[in-house]
């Protein structure tokens, strides 16, 4: 049983025991329901408390059994609810820690509700596309007052019982108490036990002095914020219901609301994106239980964007970080851009000063490798060229202290030959931050050959702690994220050659959903760093295809906003982008030379194109086991690359589209004369798999 059932005096004590967070799966319904019933039989008992094991009252649903049709099994949560309420003798919550989702709504179904200070109290279902589905939008209303339950089920956010307690009228917490929550709720039960009638939330009215002009306000204000996201507009149309409709009919419209939520693709794609993030972590060959190595100092080498960024996530963590440096002017101007990315936050009142003066206490700085011997983890952040991370490697190895984990943080290139420029191959592993890396969630760990399962574990575990979402790649040129962005990349091209604009690929692409287009984000990170990778390209990849408009760019020193110019000119001071006559002159030239008579080209055929270039490398990837999953492909692309959250991801969004389609599309480009036809035959794996309408995820 997913609950237990005690005696406390007169006072029955159901205990919800359903680690880690109590989710509400059957067995746990079940076990309320039975305890219900035991209490209602006996004779002795005269209250009844209800309390969650360990570390939460209760975070809501049983993710595990969604999609199944357990999930739906009687008794479902609106029955279990409805059984609390029917209850003759008194039902008290006892709610601590997380008292979320379903767990609230639970907790709204009893006569009295007696609450932990600090505990967490949230109705989060916005965040997976659905409102609340068991009661949320009609009792909460009725027991803290409409605009503050409006703006916590719309924002899905936790807030703590206290500052609930302290809103003028709630009738949310009868107690809110900072001692043993389950002895005071008892205490309670025992006082109330000869009360009748029970009080039920049903029986209260929810009302707002001028409920027409603040709904219609509301919702103008949310369809702004959430334009791709249906949820927050229907808990705006839920919570209404609350106001203007009886009891009975609210819960059957909330009902009905979540139902077809449940269905659009945007609820499926960040239910798809809330599991892939946890399997993610999840590496098959690797248990759970995998002892790993205690990490109480870093040492990262290089104080420049990287660098820093890097340091910084770790002193947030409140672990002791040294960067090494060649020279002290290096060092002096990386630890100038750290401090400024701190003062910028105390200033906007997101870090205290002493949080700030804290973190920066942790940091030390070296010019010498003997002060970084007996770091626990090493990160080298140095210049993207082999024969640098040879000499880093070479030296690493050296002077750092036998079970040392040895990071490299390249995007592209081999971690295995960097693994081999040292006599312990099994401490080194990749880590692929993303800039700026203090700022993006994705980290990409780049599992070597040789990588020592204890390091992978150790690393995957340490990026929990520093607010990464990881990833592990196998090894290949640009590992998961960077290679199927090269193909991206490459469309982007071809679309200039054939007709396009920068901005009209940019504009389709971010209508789309993506956060920037292709070539705003270049101009971001510097073209120069694309000219020297393709540069190595022409070398290593001769028979694959460019277009040529992006050297020619490069070649007019326009690498960005650093110079103030990249595809798009900055006026100084300022990153929006104005359309460059030059750009477009040198883009109509460079037609010319190839032969090219430009063609209007449809924003769906932008998209199709950029996008399933990424779907069919994706599948490459997936095919040689680079990526574990098309999840994980999906999870790189929604943290580290901007990919729209409604969509999923793109193996998700290939999905929803229906692999047929997609197949079918790539036919049609590899007809295109100006396109790279070889590149759009489809992945083997992606044409099985639209051949016997199968699915990636």
């Amino acid at each position: 049983m997913s609950a237990s059932y005690e005696l406390r005096g007169q006072v029955a004590v159901i205990t919800l025991n359903n680690p880690p967070v109590n989710g509400l799966g059957y067995e746990t319904r079940k076990g309320i329901t039975d305890g219900l019933n035991r209490a209602e039989d006996d004779p002795q008992v005269q209250a009844i408390v209800i309390t969650g094991a360990g570390k939460a009252f209760s975070g809501g649903a049983d993710i595990r059994e969604f999609g199944s049709p357990k999930a739906l099994q009687e008794p479902n949560l609106l029955s279990v609810i409805k059984a609390v309420e029917d209850c003759s003798k008194p039902v008290v919550a006892a709610v601590h820690s997380v008292c979320m989702g379903g767990g609230l709504e639970l907790a709204l179904g009893c006569h009295y509700r007696v609450a932990a200070k600090g505990t967490q109290v949230a109705l989060p279902e916005v965040k997976i596309g659905l409102i609340p589905g068991a009661g949320g939008t009609q009792r909460l209303p009725r027991v803290i007052g409409v605009e503050p339950a409006l703006n916590l089920i719309v924002s899905g956010d936790p807030v703590k019982a206290e500052l609930l307690a302290a809103i003028p009228g709630q009738r949310l917490f009868d107690q809110v108490v900072d001692g043993d929550v389950l002895e005071a709720a008892i205490a309670f039960a025992n006082e109330v036990a000869g009360q009748r009638p029970l009080p039920l939330v049903r029986h209260l009215k929810a009302e707002h002095p001028n409920p027409d002009g603040y709904f219609q306000f509301a919702r103008n204000t949310v369809r702004a914020v959430a334009k791709n996201f249906p949820a927050p507009v229907k808990c705006v149309d839920a919570v209404e219901a609350a106001v203007k409709r009886r009891f009975d009919d609210g819960l059957a419209f909330e009902r009905e609301q979540f139902i077809a939520l449940m269905m659009t693709p945007e609820c499926k794609a960040l239910r798809h994106a809330f599991f892939a993030e946890r399997a993610a972590s999840k590496i098959p060959d690797v248990p759970e239980d995998t002892p790993v190595r205690p990490i109480q100092k870093v040492a990262v080498i290089g104080a420049g964007t990287m660098g820093g960024g890097i340091s910084m996530n770790f002193l947030n963590a409140g672990i002791p970080v040294t960067i090494l440096e060649t020279s002290q002017e290096a060092l002096d101007r990386g630890i100038g851009v750290m401090r400024r990315n701190y003062e910028a936050q105390v200033k906007k009142g997101k870090l205290a000063q002493d949080k700030y003066e804290q973190r920066m206490g942790l940091l030390s700085t070296t010019l010498s490798y003997d002060d970084i011997r007996d770091a626990d983890l090493v990160i080298e952040a140095v210049f993207e060229d082999i024969n640098v991370k040879e000499q880093v490697f070479r030296k690493l190895d050296e002077v750092m202290k036998p079970g040392a984990i040895l990071a490299t943080n390249t995007s592209t290139l081999d971690v295995n030959r960097i693994a081999s420029f040292t006599k312990r191959p099994q401490d080194v592993i990749g880590t692929h931050f993303f800039s700026p890396a203090n700022v993006m969630k994705l980290l990409e760990v780049v599992r070597g050959e040789k990588t020592a399962k204890d390091v992978l574990a150790t690393v995957m575990q340490l990026a929990k702690k520093i607010r990464k979402t990881a990833v592990v790649s196998g090894v290949c040129d640009g590992f998961i994220g960077n290679r199927m962005l090269e193909q991206y990349s490459r469309q982007a091209g071809f679309l200039l050659e054939e007709g396009c604009t920068p901005e009209q690929v940019d504009k389709a692409i971010e209508r789309f959903g993506f956060a920037m287009g292709p070539f705003r984000v270049g101009d971001l990170a510097g073209n120069d760093v694309g000219w020297y990778i393709r540069k190595r390209r022409y070398v290593e990849k001769p028979h694959m295809r460019y277009s040529k408009t992006a050297d020619l760019l490069c070649e007019m020193g326009r690498f960005g906003q650093k110079t103030g110019a990249g595809w798009y000119d900055y006026q100084p001071g300022k990153r929006d982008p104005i359309p460059s006559p030059v750009v477009l002159e040198m883009i109509e030239k460079h037609r010319k030379e190839l032969g090219i008579t430009p063609r209007k080209i449809s924003d769906e055929e932008i998209v199709g194109r950029l996008v399933y270039a990424l779907v069919n490398e994706g599948a490459k990837i997936l095919e040689e086991g680079i990526a574990m999953r098309a999840s994980d492909i999906d999870m790189v692309y929604l943290t580290g690359y901007g990919f729209p959250l409604w969509r999923g991801g793109p193996m998700c969004y290939a999905d929803t589209v229906g692999l047929f389609n997609v197949v079918q599309a790539m036919r049609r480009f590899s007809k295109n004369p100006h396109d790279d036809a070889q590149f759009w035959e489809p992945a083997p794996l992606l044409a099985r798999l639209a051949a016997e309408g199968g699915t990636f995820n």
